[in-house]
C-alpha cells in the first residue's frame, strides 16, 4: 500500500441535503440535516395555503 492510497481516501459528510414535503398542499424545500439524524418533521409556513403546516423529509438529495 502506498502513502497516496491514504492520502486519497474519501471522508464522508456529516451533512445530507433532503427534500422536505408540506402534507397538506405538497410544496417542497431542500434543507441540511446531520447525517447520523433522525429524519425531519417540521412546521413551517407553507407559502401555497398561507398558513403553518405539517412538513416531512422525503428523500435525501446529495452530501454537503
Amino acid at each position: 500500500m502506498f502513502v497516496t492510497n491514504v492520502l486519497l481516501k474519501r471522508v464522508k459528510s456529516k451533512l445530507i441535503m433532503v427534500r422536505m414535503e408540506s402534507l397538506v398542499s405538497g410544496h417542497q424545500y431542500n434543507t441540511i440535516r446531520e447525517r447520523l439524524g433522525d429524519k425531519l418533521e417540521k412546521i413551517r409556513f407553507d407559502p401555497w395555503i398561507q398558513q403553518n403546516a405539517f412538513y416531512r423529509e422525503l428523500k435525501k438529495i446529495r452530501s454537503v
